[in-house]
């Protein structure tokens, strides 16, 4: 049991979380990062980072770490520990792990999202050698090859319409007959000549030992099975935010995601959340961190207000 009050606390690790703690450093707040059950959030799964302004490395954990040597440079306190429970309805607020209670007179949630996967084999195990959740991040890696996208959606089809400027050719699969995405992206993945589609299929499993070389797939009308040859494969079926936690506490949209303003406040007053926990849009690494920062920014400055 832990009865000191944080100034503020930051729940999540990744460059959110992370630029949040630097900025709360450098104003003196003494941040408190409950860092989660994966440190680094998404990016430190990442095998190659080369979007990132300013960074001079090629890794996912490298910018990571970066970050996090910068914001303890600054007086941030990294704590390995995952909270199960939020209480924002009492001032100070109160978060609690397995055996320990936290409390801060601020919040920031930088909790992310996650990828949905296919939950398929070999889809884990080839992550980062050929299997991607992020055309922005890896495309650029997959120039003259032929991939594919898993996917319907508005997301798929900006993806596959974004691959096809490296791709030699992007196949998009997809379990129904038809698209959901909206009509003017469909007319546009549709009119261009390096996308094709297969339909009605799923696939089963993601072939390769050290890098994707095909796909096993299943017509779910006929049952037939074959192989699909790639170099890699996209998944885009939608994100999962992490905000069970704060059901009933915050608002939260019909996806899932924490609902902010635009200074990234939440309907409750002290709390404001940045990243992809708020984010279903851009989800880069350097917007999440833009985001952070800015929280941070609030965040300070709200607590002046407090004490004037």
């Amino acid at each position: 049991m832990s009865n000191d009050v944080r100034e503020t606390i930051i729940l999540g690790s990744g460059p959110s979380g992370l630029a949040a703690a630097l900025y709360a450093g450098r104003a003196n707040l003494k941040p408190l990062v409950i860092t989660g059950n994966e440190f680094g959030g998404q990016i430190n799964t990442t095998s190659e980072v080369e979007n990132y302004p300013g960074f001079n490395g090629t890794t996912g954990p490298e910018l990571v770490e970066v970050m996090k040597e910068q914001a303890e440079r600054f007086g941030a306190e990294i704590k390995l520990d995952y909270v199960e429970r939020v209480d924002l309805s009492q001032r100070p607020f109160k978060l609690s792990s397995h055996g320990t209670d936290y409390y801060a007179k601020s919040l920031i949630i930088a909790v992310g999202a996650a990828y949905r996967k296919l939950q398929v084999p070999g889809e884990e195990e080839l992550t980062g050698r050929g299997v991607s959740y992020c055309a922005t991040c890896d495309g650029f890696f997959f120039r003259d090859r032929e991939i594919v996208i898993v996917g319907g959606g508005d997301s798929a089809l900006e993806e596959a319409i974004f691959l096809t400027k490296f791709a030699r050719k992007v196949t998009v699969i997809h379990r129904r007959d038809e698209l959901r995405a909206g009509a003017i992206l469909q007319a546009r993945a549709k009119k261009n000549e390096k996308i094709e589609f297969i339909w009605d299929t799923i696939v089963t499993e993601i072939n390769g030992d050290n890098a994707v070389t095909g796909l096993e797939l299943k017509n779910v009308k006929t049952g037939e099975t074959w192989t699909h040859k790639t170099d890699g494969v996209f998944i885009a079926i939608g994100h999962v935010p992490n905000s069970d936690l704060f059901k009933d506490q915050l608002e939260i949209d019909s996806q899932g995601f924490l609902v902010t303003d635009k200074r990234l406040r939440t309907n409750v007053e002290g709390v404001w959340a940045a990243g992809e926990i708020t984010d279903s849009i851009f989800r880069q690494a350097i917007t999440s961190a833009g985001m952070g920062a800015a929280a941070a920014i609030e965040a300070e400055r709200w607590l002046g207000e407090q004490e004037a």
